[in-house]
């Protein structure tokens, strides 16, 4: 039940991580600080990284917990 919990809320912090920096790459094109090849590469790069933590993370805190106790 821990596990789930805080794996919950690790990916619910991964997320607003992600839509932010997305929030701000949006920013960044509509200014014309960035261009269309590089928004796409770094959004798809930050939601791919997000995704693999936030699956990878549980088996990281079952290990910690089975380590601790």
């Amino acid at each position: 039940m821990e596990v789930f919990l805080m794996s919950f809320f690790s990916a619910v912090i991964i997320y607003i991580t992600v839509h932010s920096i997305i929030k701000a790459l949006n920013i960044a094109l509509n200014r014309n600080e960035i261009s269309k090849r590089k928004y796409r590469l770094i959004m798809a790069i930050s939601i791919f990284i997000g995704t693999f933590v936030a699956v990878v993370l549980p088996f990281g805190y079952e290990r910690l917990f089975d380590a601790i106790l």
